[in-house]
């Protein structure tokens, strides 16, 4: 099963790496985590995108009896510049599906395998399939960001958006003033993290009752912004996130014409972080996605109890739980 550690911060330079790493083609150390059954064993194979500030040591709660029943092998790795992995100097949305393949590659995953990307590591999940399609096996992308750069979203349901407003004005200090944004979020009289992993404003209550028993996110500490290193991993990730691709999802086609797999989303109804409309209107516009929603499910739906249960059965077996799935009329609506 794969373990319910700490998430951690990027690690100092002159420590050496504790996890096995793997050379990329430019240089480059990739590190990773396996776990589940063992690879030459399994009948899935599964790699986890981490999210914004975490790290291939991020929960995904998986019953052991699952796992074993079906088979189940997960591959979680440090994207480029977190935990025990080198930045990546020209790192592009490409190059983040593009890692992906050839961590897949050099760990002999076979010629197709699944991903799991969560939060921020959504947008290196929608990379691998508009850059890698012909390598996936089945998609999940749980809580998804939403990039309001997206040329094809509707101007009514993000112009009075207070989330693209705040990104808005985040993506204007990270291109042009850096220095001013670290001086700003490592100042002593900012709320600490603690105060922010309590705030409503961006958690629900089942979220609030989860930051209680997981580490949180340490690597947004004051004391891990002022790691230069650390720093420039969070700024660079950020921009990329949300500033413009090289594609629109919207134009996207099935990866899956045959229906010989799928692609999912899960969201949570009270995610203060994306709005669950937005979710909406992608898998309505994207018919070929299945949509999931957790109807008193914030942003950390992944830390619910069953939750990922449910998402590996849809995802690997196909099934539906009635209690995620939302009517047509409320999709559409």
């Amino acid at each position: 099963m794969v373990s319910n550690t700490a998430q951690t911060a990027a690690v100092s330079e002159d420590l050496p790496p504790a996890s096995p790493r793997i050379r990329l083609a430019d240089g480059r150390y990739l590190a990773y985590r396996e776990s589940g059954v063992p690879k030459n064993k399994a009948n899935y194979k599964i790699i986890i995108v981490h999210g914004f500030g975490s790290s291939k040591e991020m929960s995904f709660l998986a019953p052991q009896e699952l796992i074993d029943e079906l088979g189940i092998y997960f591959l979680l790795y440090d994207r480029a510049g977190y935990g025990e992995s080198d930045p990546n100097p020209k790192r592009s949305v490409k190059s983040e599906a593009l890692d992906i393949e050839e961590l897949a590659d050099q760990l002999e995953l076979g010629l197709k395998f699944y991903v799991i990307g969560v939060s921020m590591g959504s947008y290196p999940t929608w990379s691998c399939i508009k850059h890698i399609p012909h390598r996936l096996a089945g998609v999940a992308l749980v809580v998804p960001v939403v990039n309001y750069r997206w040329p094809s979203l509707p101007d009514h349901l993000i112009k009075d958006d207070y989330r693209r407003k705040l990104i808005k004005w985040g993506l204007f200090f990270a291109e042009f003033a850096p220095g001013l944004l670290r001086w700003w979020v490592t100042q002593k009289w900012l709320p600490s993290t603690s105060v922010l992993e309590r705030n409503p404003v961006f958690f629900n209550s089942r979220d609030i009752e989860v930051l209680k028993t997981i580490p949180g996110f340490p690597m947004l500490s004051q004391e891990k912004l002022r790691q230069q290193g650390v720093f420039d991993t969070l700024h660079h990730d950020f921009k990329l996130a949300f500033s413009r691709w090289d594609f629109d999802p919207m134009d996207l086609s099935n990866p899956f014409p045959q229906n010989q797999s799928s692609v999912h989303i899960w969201q949570g109804y009270e995610d203060k972080v994306v709005p669950f409309l937005l979710q909406r209107y992608i898998s309505f516009k994207l018919p070929w996605i299945q949509y999931h929603e957790v109807p008193d499910g914030g942003h950390l739906i992944v830390h619910y109890a069953g939750l990922c249960e449910a998402i590996l059965r849809a995802l690997l077996l196909g099934e539906e739980h009635l209690h995620y799935k939302p009517t047509i009329a409320k999709i559409v609506s």
